[in-house]
């Protein structure tokens, strides 16, 4: 399949996981909202426990590799989707200059905050990608971490992360599309069936038809994706458009349909030069 079907496979597919008009009118608050708090204690997490999983290998092997006038065996890392910095910042030592996108300003600060504690010179673009593509200058390396599963228009996103990259590009993304752990209590609490794809296999078919050299490498995730079973209550009130008040009930139905603990996720590794 050619890679313009592909992509308008990718949209479709996507646009599959729109909530019932009905259900989202009811909702409390945004269930398709991030919390600045949540990505930051990623980060923090990221920072404390370094990684050394394909991701973070692959980026530090091209970084290292590249060199600059920022200093010996460092590159300039373009990190889209940035949020606070936890694909980025783990990198520091090999990091000439990191210039960060993110469409959330207040996420951006914060990385900013992080980058000048840890003495990574930063230059931070708000927007989306590859809207602002153009605002940054071609980076030795680039790194686009669990945000594919938010683009509709992938092929175009890719096209803009390699033309505004001299080396190597990487993305990280979970197998599934990272709501697909909620399945279960959408058919509870609604009755309605979610979407199994995409999922991995349909942004690495993209990439490769696009005619980019895509390697792969998969990994169970390094973090379990909540600590509590109180936390997981409370944001899938949230991500399935339910009050808060409802969290205790929610907490007893997860027991019920035997989703916890969560057995960690599957992260796949896409990258090529």
């Amino acid at each position: 399949m050619d890679a313009e079907r592909l992509a308008a496979r990718w949209r479709e597919r996507l646009e599959s996981w729109a909530i019932p008009e009905a259900i989202m009118a009811k909702a409390p608050v945004d269930p398709w909202g991030h919390s600045p708090e949540r990505f930051a204690t990623r980060t923090d997490r990221a920072l404390a426990e370094p990684d050394d999983g394909p991701t973070v290998t692959r980026l530090a092997e091209a970084l290292s590799g590249k060199g600059s006038d920022k200093g010996p065996g460092k590159g300039t890392l373009l990190d889209v989707g940035a949020g606070s910095g936890a694909a980025s910042l783990p990198l520091r030592e090999h990091i000439g200059h990191l210039y960060a996108v993110d469409t959330s300003a207040p996420m951006l600060e914060d990385l900013t905050a992080r980058a000048d504690k840890l003495g990574v010179p930063v230059t931070t673009v708000a927007g989306r990608w590859p809207d602002v593509a153009d605002d940054v200058p071609v980076a030795d390396v680039a790194i686009a971490a669990h945000v594919v599963y938010n683009v509709p228009d992938l092929a175009a996103f890719l096209r803009a992360l390699d033309r505004r990259t001299q080396g190597r590009v990487v993305l990280e993304l979970p197998h599934r599309h990272p709501m697909s752990w909620l399945t279960p209590l959408w058919q509870h609490f609604h009755g309605v069936d979610r979407p199994v794809r995409p999922v991995a296999e349909d942004c690495v078919a993209l990439a490769a038809a696009l005619g980019y050299p895509v390697r792969v490498e998969e990994r169970e995730a390094p973090l379990e994706r909540f600590t509590s079973l109180e936390e997981l209550a409370a944001s899938a009130c949230r991500r399935i458009c339910l009050d808060p008040s409802m969290a205790d009930e929610v907490a007893a139905t997860v027991l019920e349909l035997g989703m916890w603990p969560m057995p960690r996720d599957r992260w796949t590794t896409v990258w090529w030069e």
